[in-house]
């Protein structure tokens, strides 16, 4: 359990400063997914919205776990995720497309799926 709060330290201190993304993006998302929430909610009732918001869940934390294992933790470049070591610090570039287009995915996936149930 103790290795297991380690690792969810870890990733909430990358996420707080990473510059993956610009600051304003990272407040954007908050407010697409309370929206979406809250239309599904609107649109389908409260059973297809826990079902919808746990397929992102679900989907989300596949994507979140393959770059993070296949960055070591953040560490090395893979696909649009680049790390750079300037001056013995680590630096990363802006994320890339196929990470936004595998959130969009999602969320078609989630959407669709709710549709068709």
């Amino acid at each position: 359990m103790i290795l297991v709060n380690q690792e969810i330290k870890k990733d909430i201190d990358f996420l707080r400063k990473h510059t993956l993304q610009p600051v304003w993006w990272k407040i954007a998302k908050i407010f697409i997914l309370v929206g979406g929430i809250l239309t599904i909610w609107k649109i389908f009732g409260i059973l297809k919205t826990i079902i919808w918001f746990s397929i992102i869940l679900v989907l989300g934390s596949i994507v979140h776990f393959m770059y993070r294992i296949k960055t070591k933790t953040y560490q090395k470049t893979w696909m649009d995720f680049n790390v750079k070591e300037i001056d013995g610090k680590l630096t990363y570039g802006r994320i890339g497309m196929l990470y936004y287009s595998l959130v969009i995915l999602i969320f078609f996936i989630a959407t669709i799926t709710i549709i068709l149930l």
